[in-house]
């Protein structure tokens, strides 16, 4: 098996193989490209990322800078995926996105690991494993999520949280090593920051 074929198998592997730094740097080209428009350019960003995403939806933003090792690559988002400024993706293997899940500034999921022995690390070898991130999630500011965890459907993270563990849908979880906090309840139905009333006609 090539050292191309094990990117996505979890298995180690050289990720400076010459075949996989060729696609790598193409890739990273056109990133590079993204990160240069302007902020008039809109349509130009949307086109840009049809070409860089292995999937993306209708209605998504991502506003630059934006950093992925494999310039999205392996991203695959649903639609009107919105992400603020410094969002990166250690893409070396796929990330899967739903449908309307926001990230706040600073947000990383990264993808890739490197093996605890020393003399593994020392020959620049690497693992990958893939992250799941459900349908209407919010991703604080500056939130880390590792390599092969999944994330249900509605789930607010934390701003500052390490995800280290999967989490369940529709609850709420922070900190480090980040854990479930609370379940999304009726209460959230009536107020939407510290005693602030959600006004019917908005929902």
């Amino acid at each position: 098996m090539s050292m191309k074929e094990k990117v996505h198998t979890g298995e180690l592997y050289l990720p400076g193989d010459e075949e996989i730094m060729r696609e790598q740097l193409k890739r990273l080209d056109r990133l590079y490209d993204f990160n240069s428009t302007r902020p008039t350019e809109m349509e130009k960003r949307k086109a840009l990322l049809k070409q860089m995403f292995a999937e993306i939806g209708d209605g998504c933003y991502i506003e630059p800078p934006f950093h992925a090792n494999f310039g999205g690559g392996h991203v695959h988002f649903g639609k009107n995926v919105y992400a603020n400024f410094g969002l990166t993706l250690v893409d070396d293997t796929h990330i899967y996105v739903g449908d309307y899940t926001m990230f706040g500034p600073n947000v990383v999921v990264a993808t890739a690991g490197h093996p605890i022995l020393p003399e593994l690390r020392e020959k620049g070898y690497q693992y990958n494993m893939p992250v799941h991130i459900g349908k209407n999630c919010w991703i604080g500011a500056g939130a880390i999520i590792v390599p092969g965890i999944t994330i249900g459907d509605n789930v607010v993270i934390g701003a500052g949280s390490i995800v280290t563990k999967d989490l369940p849908s529709n609850v709420v979880a922070v900190g480090n090593p980040c854990k479930v906090l609370r379940e999304v309840n009726e209460k959230d139905r009536e107020f939407y920051f510290k005693g602030r009333k959600i006004d019917n006609r908005d929902l």
